[in-house]
Formats: structure tokens, C-alpha cells, sequence
């Protein structure tokens, strides 16, 4: 696979960009990045005090939210690569993806302020569907497991 200098999301044709989480047109959400690295992908983000759950915490919804759209990069990106699309030389890709099963298992607490490492493994291609393990983690622990299954949108309009 191809090593990636532009996050996958970056990619995205901009009528497809505006998701909370990681959408490069949202200037609310999270702008979460994606990058293809070798035959995984990756993504960090650092958490503040508006995601607690309990002191020190963050709370479950973001840890899932973060591998949803963590998850649908990286099955965009295990999409081109099938294709032989050259994620290199290109502005926009035509592979955008959406969720349809997510499942997420907690592992230890994710802890606030430190940076939280999202990494990405392609499972499988199925024509359209598309599975991803994926791991978050902080400072080297796991703080959380996920799978999930994406769909390959059949347009971009």
C-alpha cells in the first residue's frame, strides 16, 4: 500500500465534506485526519475538558464517534488502494463511505488532555462493503477496540 501526506478526508469532493467529526468544511467538529501509512491507517487526536465524562475522562460517545469516522476514512482508503486509485495524485477522491455497523469495546478509561492514536486495518472488500478493525489508544494502552462496516457510496452527488 501507499504511504499517504494528505489525510484521506482531505480528499473528500466538497459537497461530501461537512461531517461533524471529520469533515474538512464542519469548522464545528472535531476535523479528524486520517492517513494511510503503509497497509494501515492512522489518525491522533487530543481531547479537552468539553468531552468529560467522569474527572479526568472522556466520555464514550466521543471515543465512538472518533473510530466511526476514523473508520469510514480508512475504508475509503482501503477502497482506492483496491481500485489502484494513486492517492498521491489526486485533489479529490471518488470513494466516500458511510457506517453501517459499528461496534465498539471499551477497554480502559480514555484519559483527557493526552493524545489519543486511532489505527486502522483493513479486514475485508466486498464490492461495496467494506470491513476495518480498529484500535484507540493513549500512550501505548488500548483504550478501546472497534469494527466497523462501510458502505461505498454508489455516487458522489
Amino acid at each position: 500500500m501507499q504511504n499517504k501526506s494528505k489525510a484521506i478526508q482531505d480528499l473528500y469532493p466538497d459537497e461530501l465534506a461537512h461531517c461533524y467529526g471529520c469533515g474538512k468544511n464542519n469548522p464545528f467538529g472535531y476535523q479528524l485526519k486520517t492517513y494511510l501509512v503503509g497497509d494501515e491507517t492512522i489518525a491522533h487526536f487530543t481531547p479537552d475538558e468539553k468531552f468529560t465524562a467522569l474527572p479526568g475522562s472522556v466520555y464514550g460517545g466521543l471515543v465512538a464517534s472518533l473510530l466511526d469516522c476514523h473508520g469510514t476514512g480508512s475504508a475509503a482508503a482501503f477502497a482506492c488502494v483496491a481500485e489502484n486509485i494513486d492517492l498521491e495524485n489526486t485533489e479529490t477522491i471518488p470513494v466516500r463511505c458511510v457506517t453501517a455497523s459499528l461496534k465498539v469495546d471499551f477497554k480502559a478509561p480514555t484519559p483527557m488532555g493526552t493524545e489519543l492514536e486511532l489505527i486502522g486495518k483493513l479486514r475485508s472488500i466486498e464490492g461495496r462493503k467494506i470491513w476495518v478493525d480498529m484500535t484507540l489508544s493513549a500512550k501505548g494502552i488500548i483504550c478501546a477496540t472497534g469494527e466497523i462496516l462501510a458502505i461505498k457510496l454508489k455516487s458522489n452527488v
